[in-house]
């Protein structure tokens, strides 16, 4: 391992960031143009926000694929053929004459997106082992909160200023950046004894590790995390403008706070995962399901303070659990980082996405329906306090 102030320690940081805000800044930055794309191509919100789900599904399948790829053919090239599917497929999006070609461009977009994804994770699991992984991951985790509170912002002000295309011209200006500092600046993790059997579709490889029980445990918590993540920042936007009559900047500044406690959550939160994880996946549950509860308390105030608190205070338990929960899951697999990192990443994106669209049918306010994916954490930290995981 390199030296902790080394240059090479350095670079894969860089690297590991660049590589892991690919996939949320793809899934946020146009949020506000929604209505602005929706006009555009004369189709209802409802379709536009299609392009969302078809980009997390093919992020979540794409992974079965790109996990085994990266254990086989090694980081580096995963990792380039990912970004390049991103910048292409974002040209693709910019140019889109009607709504089916953005839908078929979002798909490819997602088949990238994947791919950094996935090879970030298992850099993490190849450079710092077991032991650090957790406080890593909950670094890389940190940014995959954040910028869905930063995205949406820095979107708002390319629609205005420039129209909705703008968004996806960013995004493969993005992607040509990535690919030129993920070529000259990284170098390949994949370790020598790397283990790679049968063919690239062959699923049966996912089996022994899906069916690990502490895997599983770990992996379903970062998968309800994330629907609460995601829950919140697709209908968070139109609760603060359209619910409560909101303005953009109303917005900026709620979102504003929420993304600087995010990062401030992600730089102090790794000191406590290093000094016990488990203690650290505790105390991130009860964060979280105690947000849950008290936005149960404030839901009847259709207020923004009320709306926002709990998300303030659940900033810090998503940087716990986790950072916690993720490097459980890899820490067993060192062999099989790539594979792994693509069953994780499948269960956060595409699992997350399934929990999402399943709750929406309860016909709850958006404030009730983020606190029940808060709660739905409730038998994790159950099985967790009685030392079952």
């Amino acid at each position: 391992m390199y030296p902790p102030q080394s240059k090479h320690t350095i670079n894969l940081l860089l690297i590991l960031a660049l590589l892991v805000i690919f996939c949320p800044l793809a899934i946020d930055i146009y949020l506000p143009a929604f209505p602005t794309i929706a006009k555009q191509f004369q189709v209802g919100e409802k379709q536009v926000q299609q392009t969302v789900a078809i980009f997390m599904l093919t992020v979540g399948l794409g992974q079965l694929i790109a996990g085994p790829l990266a254990d086989k053919f090694g980081r580096k090239p995963v990792a380039l053929v990912g970004v390049s599917l991103y910048g292409i497929a974002s040209l693709g999006a910019y140019f889109a004459p009607n709504f089916n070609t953005m839908l078929v461009a979002r798909a490819v977009q997602g088949f990238g997106a994947c791919a950094t994804f996935v090879v970030a994770f298992a850099i993490v699991r190849d450079r710092f082992g077991s032991e650090r992984s957790g406080q890593m991951i909950t670094y890389l985790n940190g940014i995959v909160c954040f910028i869905p509170a930063l995205a949406p912002i820095l979107g708002a002000w390319l629609t205005v200023q420039f129209g909705w295309r703008m968004n996806f011209l960013f995004l493969a200006g993005f992607a040509f950046l990535g690919l030129i500092v993920t070529l000259l600046m990284f170098k390949e993790t994949r370790p020598a004894d790397s283990v790679y059997d049968g063919h690239i579709l062959d699923l049966r490889r996912f089996i022994p590790i899906i069916t690990t029980p502490i895997f599983l445990f770990n992996s379903l918590i970062c998968m309800v995390a994330m629907s609460a993540i995601l829950v919140f920042v697709t209908l968070a936007p139109g609760w603060l403008i359209t619910e409560l009559g909101g303005s953009v900047a109303d917005f900026t500044f709620w979102f504003t706070i929420n993304a600087v406690l995010s990062i401030l959550a992600s730089f102090t939160m790794p000191v406590f995962i290093k000094k016990n994880a488990t203690k650290a996946l505790k105390c991130g549950l009860l964060i979280l399901i105690g947000s849950g509860f008290l936005m149960i308390l404030l839901s009847n105030l259709k207020t923004p303070l009320a709306l926002m608190t709990p998300m303030f205070i659940a900033a810090f338990g998503f940087a716990l659990t986790l950072g916690s929960a993720a490097g459980g899951a890899l820490s067993i697999f060192p062999k099989q980082a790539g594979t792994a990192s693509a069953l994780i990443g499948l269960m956060q994106m595409s699992g997350a996405s399934l929990l999402v669209f399943l709750t929406q049918y309860l016909n709850l306010s958006t404030p009730q329906l983020i606190s029940v994916h808060f709660l739905l954490l409730l038998p994790f930290c159950y099985l967790l306090f009685k030392n079952k995981y």
